[in-house]
C-alpha cells in the first residue's frame, strides 16, 4: 500500500537524513519543490514552460503551478509506492490546494510528520559544522571531531572550511522563518487527524524507528 507523507522540521533537524532512510526502506520518493521545479523546466512540459516564464520574469511561482508540478510528478512510475513531500506545503492555502488535488486523484496525506528539535540545539548543530577543504568529509566541533586534531581522517588534509552562513545569527533567522511558515499548517493537519510529532533530539536510529512506526501505522501521537 502506498504512503503519502509530509516531512516537516527545521533546517538542520535531520529531515534529509530521515527521508533518505524512508526512501531506501519503503521505496518512497522524496519530492523537493526546488528539484521538481528545475526538472519540470528542463522537461519542457506545459507546466514547466509556465514555471520558466514566471521565473525568468523574476517572480515567485504561484501555488497553482507548484501543485500542477507535484500532480505531474506523482504520476510517474517511481512514485507508485508513495512519496515524501519536503518543503511543501508552507501555508494553509497550499495545504488546502494540495488536499484538493490529491482528493481528485483518489489520494490523501497519510501523515504530516514534524521532526521537532529545539532552536538552541539546531544552532549548535549547524554552527559547529565544518568540512575538509580537500575531500569534503564532514565534521562537527561537538559531535564528530577528527581523530587527530587538525587532520582529516579520510585524506589527511589539513585545511578545513566553514560555510559563511553557518553562523548563529543567520541560523536563527532561518529558524524564525521556518516557525512563521510552519506554525499555521500544524493545526490544519491536526484537525485532519494526521499530524504526528517525533522527538528529533533522539539518536538518529531512534528517530528512524519512530518514523517507521508511523509509516507502518503502529504509532499514534
Amino acid at each position: 500500500m502506498s504512503k503519502h507523507l509530509i516531512l516537516l522540521g527545521p533546517p538542520g533537524g535531520g529531515k534529509g537524513t530521515q527521508a533518505k532512510k524512508l526512501q531506501e526502506d519503503y521505496g518512497l520518493v522524496q519530492l523537493s519543490t526546488g528539484d521538481m521545479l528545475r526538472a519540470a523546466v528542463a522537461s519542457g512540459s506545459e507546466i514547466g514552460k509556465k514555471a520558466k516564464a514566471v521565473m525568468e520574469a523574476g517572480q515567485l511561482v504561484s501555488d497553482d503551478i507548484v501543485i500542477g508540478i507535484i500532480d505531474e510528478r506523482i504520476k510517474q512510475p517511481d512514485a507508485k509506492k508513495g512519496f515524501i513531500l519536503d518543503g511543501f506545503p508552507r501555508t494553509v492555502a497550499q495545504a488546502e490546494a494540495l488536499d484538493k488535488m490529491l482528493t481528485a486523484r483518489g489520494l490523501k496525506i497519510d501523515a504530516a510528520i514534524e521532526i521537532r528539535v529545539p532552536d538552541s540545539m539546531i544552532v549548535e548543530r549547524i554552527t559547529g559544522r565544518f568540512t575538509c577543504g580537500k575531500c569534503g568529509a564532514g565534521y562537527h566541533d561537538s559531535f564528530q571531531r577528527p581523530k587527530v586534531d587538525g587532520t582529516c581522517d579520510s585524506c589527511g588534509g589539513r585545511e578545513f572550511i566553514r560555510r559563511a552562513d553557518d553562523n548563529a545569527a543567520t541560523v536563527q533567522q532561518r529558524l524564525d522563518a521556518y516557525h512563521a511558515q510552519t506554525a499555521p499548517i500544524l493545526p490544519f493537519y491536526e484537525k485532519k487527524g494526521c499530524l504526528r510529532l517525533v522527538d528529533g533530539t533522539l539518536p538518529i536510529d531512534q528517530v528512524t524507528g519512530h518514523l517507521k512506526n508511523i509509516v507502518e501505522g503502529k504509532a499514534v501521537s
